[in-house]
């Protein structure tokens, strides 16, 4: 199984200078697939692990509720063969200890911290990338394998300037790992994020 990616040619300026023509860059994001139902990943569990549907549902919610109530306590709650997740929050910095009030806080969140396994298996998982151009029309495959990139045969190999297998162009894109339970490009100015 293979992750798929599209490499969009957009127009991106980097100022709010009218006069600014901007610059086409191809940007990466993840073709997400259709959201699985709660449903759906019970039944598969269920057939996968031999127990019924209806056990297999009363132990699902139960974690969720465990996780649910121990998490908004303040642990850090353990995933099975996931890794971890705590609530977290995005607040304002302030000079002064008069000023800290509940006021300062921007955003509760949740922050996920994957495990070695799930990041290996992540490492190990090719990536199909699809670029586009401006017009639409499809200009280029790429299929990574292991972090190595390889181009398929055919396809325009320079593609007009793409950088299929480059870095997110400036700060917009989805860069979704790490433990901050992905990071959409927009960084906070003055803030400070602790976990709970």
């Amino acid at each position: 199984m293979a992750l798929k990616v599209k490499a969009v040619e957009r127009l991106l300026k980097f100022t709010k200078d009218e006069n600014d023509p901007g610059v086409y860059r191809y940007v990466m994001k993840p073709e997400l697939y259709s959201s699985l139902s709660q449903t759906k990943v019970i039944r598969e569990a269920a057939l996968r692990s031999g127990v019924s549907q209806g056990v297999m549902k009363a132990c699902w919610d139960a974690a969720g509720e465990v996780i649910k109530a121990w998490a908004t306590e303040g642990h850090s709650v353990a995933l099975p063969g996931l890794g971890s997740m705590r609530f977290g929050l995005r607040s304002k910095a302030v000079e002064d200890v008069n000023d800290v009030k509940t006021s300062l806080i921007e955003s509760r969140r949740i922050i996920f911290t994957p495990s070695v396994d799930l990041k290996d298996e992540l490492a190990n998982t090719s990536i199909q990338i699809t670029c586009i151009d401006r017009t639409g029309k499809e200009v280029k495959r790429v299929t990574s394998t292991s972090g190595e990139v390889e181009d398929n045969e055919g396809g325009d190999t320079n593609a007009g300037g793409t950088n299929a297998g480059g870095t997110n162009a400036g700060g917009t894109g989805d860069n979704t790992g790490g433990n901050e339970g992905g990071n959409t490009g927009d960084t906070p100015t003055g803030g400070e994020e602790g976990g709970m």
